[in-house]
């Protein structure tokens, strides 16, 4: 058999483009997520459910790795640092609050991060220790009115997502009560079961095992919707304040210079990856909200929460810890 010139010459052009096609493949090795949370927390967790069928899908698998401290900033200036084109952030709403808090950022949040895609989201909570009379959230405001400045309600820190939103509870209800940082929403939810707090204000994740003990209950969730694994607590928006919606999430970031191809293979593993019904149920088992966004849509979302972030911090005074 022979071949002619031109075919022979394709051939070897295909020949002499190929390994060139194959150093460009993404991914062509491992890929690093970086979470800046310590092991075994609600965000730590949601990631090593989802990673693996992104694995899956994108044929080479996810090393999750917890780089903690600075309110999770020195994960994320890693992150922003990489030019490897495999590493990547799983961050928090501490991505949109740290810019107004932390001085001396080597990065500016706004600008060194390609927003992928918002994942899940952890329903906030109110709940109240066992004795505590109120028994709907209607009730609670008025407690904290007849006796302003004197109901102590936890939260998981000082500039959390959960101190930002009673920040913006009290405000919206006028109602004026005692912060008490904790380290972390399990640390308050124990001291809320053994009665030393009145009330907190931190995620169904932290709550749901001293509420489902019996040693505390729950007034109010702070999604808009009602929570799939808590359908008999309402939510704030329906007890009288609409469009109240605060809550933690996590979502996948990838460097500045990520390239839109890389984002979209990303943005379509994580999507698949939580529209399986398996990995949604275990996610809302360990209490989160499945809600995989475009790229898009997550860039909007990320940009107006850091814009109200910087109005919340401004106007209430809180500073870091």
């Amino acid at each position: 058999m022979t071949m002619s010139r031109r075919a022979l010459l394709g051939a070897a052009g295909l020949a002499l483009a190929s390994p060139a096609l194959a150093q460009t493949a993404w991914p062509s090795r491992s890929i690093r997520l970086i979470v800046p949370f310590a092991a075994g927390g609600a965000a730590d967790s949601a990631a090593r459910v989802i990673t693996p069928r992104m694995g899956e899908r994108l044929g080479q698998g996810f090393v999750v790795e917890n780089r903690t401290g600075a309110s999770g900033s020195l994960g994320g200036g890693e992150v922003a640092r990489s030019n490897d084109g495999h590493t990547f952030l799983w961050d928090a709403s501490s991505h949109i609050v740290n810019p107004s808090l932390l001085r001396g950022l080597p990065f500016d949040y706004a600008t060194a991060f390609t927003p992928i895609s918002l994942v899940v989201s952890f329903p906030s909570a109110v709940a109240v220790k066992n004795d505590f009379p109120a028994r709907n959230l209607a009730e609670f405001v008025a407690a904290a009115k007849a006796r302003p400045g004197t109901l102590t309600i936890g939260t998981q820190g000082n500039a959390t997502a959960g101190h930002l939103g009673l920040v913006a509870f009290a405000r919206r209800a006028g109602i004026e009560v005692v912060h008490v940082p904790y380290r972390g929403g399990s640390a308050a939810a124990q001291d809320l079961a053994s009665g030393a707090i009145d009330a907190v204000f931190t995620t169904l994740v932290s709550a749901g095992p001293v509420v489902d003990a019996g040693r505390a209950r729950f007034l109010a969730v702070g999604t808009l919707e009602r929570v799939e694994s808590r359908p008999d607590v309402p939510t704030i928006h329906e007890s009288g304040y609409q469009g109240f919606d605060s809550n933690e999430w996590a979502g996948f970031f990838g460097p500045a210079a990520t390239p839109p191809a890389v984002v979209r293979q990303l943005s379509a593993a994580l999507t698949e990856a939580v529209a399986d019904s398996t990995i949604r149920q275990r996610l809302v088992q360990i209490g989160c909200v499945p809600q995989a966004t475009s790229p898009e849509a997550f860039a909007t979302f990320v940009r107006e929460g850091r814009e109200a972030m910087a109005t919340l911090v401004r106007e209430a005074n809180i500073r870091a810890e």
